[in-house]
């Protein structure tokens, strides 16, 4: 008799449900992820230095609301005062809408002309000197310090402006000037936080920076155009205000929101040179804050 040939054997393999589902790759826990070099090394570091600081912000927003409280006395009583007095010419337009840009760079300022203090703080507490072995450079450091303090501004710009506009300000909300306002606030706080880091490099101390920087806001603020025309000021005070960058904050700031002749290029260049030539000098002072 012949053989009969043998079926085949089916096969031994699980069906697809059965198998065991694959796990994850821990491998990619055990890699480290690929450093950034070159020109990403700055950005990246501008950006989590400027994250940390806001994150300061983020668990204290007491700040906010302390800080909104002069510029709506200085909208509620000074402007409406001098609006009804009509004691200061502005050339047709309210004195309240003239005054609104003024008090947004002012606000500004005042939050950044102290940010040495914090500075010096981290110096005492020995953030400082970690931050300053990593390889973040110190311009990236201080640029990410500067531009947390813009933003900081930004919003108390934003306080202002509601507040202005709940009083009747005539402002623009075309979103392409309100960009260029964004980044007006941002300038000119990063250039006023820089000057603070700068003097906080030179007295060394809290204390003196303190007394430093109660000396040069109110000349800085009433030596610039922010309460009146330039016009209006004796000679010497015109020169002052001409080598004042809040002058052209204020005046890139009055001509976005509210029209008046400006000089926009003018402006921008300014407030990006004195920016640019901040960072230099507090990166410059900043390992002498840390010795």
């Amino acid at each position: 008799m012949s053989a009969v040939p043998a079926a085949p054997q089916a096969a031994s393999a699980e069906p697809p449900a059965h198998r065991p589902a694959a796990g994850p790759d821990l491998s990619l826990l055990l890699v480290p992820p690929r450093a950034r070099t070159g020109w990403r090394l700055v950005p990246a570091r501008i950006g989590a230095m400027c994250a940390v600081e806001l994150q300061k912000l983020r668990h204290d927003r007491t700040e906010l609301y302390t800080r909104a409280v002069q510029p709506a006395l200085w909208l509620l009583i000074f402007g409406e005062t001098f609006t009804r007095l009509k004691a200061i010419p502005t050339g047709g337009i309210p004195y309240l809408d003239y005054l609104a840009p003024g008090i947004i760079a002012q606000s500004a300022m005042f939050i950044a002309i102290f940010y040495g203090i914090m500075i010096i703080w981290e110096r005492d507490s020995g953030v400082l000197t970690k931050l300053l072995v990593t390889p973040t450079p110190r311009a990236a450091l201080v640029t990410g310090k500067a531009f947390a303090a813009g933003v900081k501004a930004l919003l108390q710009a934003v306080v202002v402006v509601l507040i202005a506009a709940a009083l009747g300000v005539a402002m623009t909300w075309n979103p392409l000037r309100l960009l260029g306002v964004v980044a007006v606030v941002l300038l000119g706080s990063a250039f006023f936080s820089c000057l603070s880091m700068a003097i906080a490099g030179i007295v060394l101390t809290r204390d003196r920076l303190m007394g430093i920087g109660q000396a040069i806001t109110m000349p800085l603020f009433f030596g610039s155009n922010a309460l009146y025309p330039v016009d209006l000021m004796p000679g010497w005070l015109q020169a002052v205000s001409k080598a004042n960058p809040l002058s052209y904050q204020v005046d890139a700031l009055r001509g976005l929101l509210i029209g008046t002749p400006s000089h926009l290029p003018l402006d921008f260049a300014v407030l990006a040179l004195a920016t640019v030539a901040g960072i230099a000098a507090a990166s410059a002072l900043l390992r002498r804050l840390a010795r």
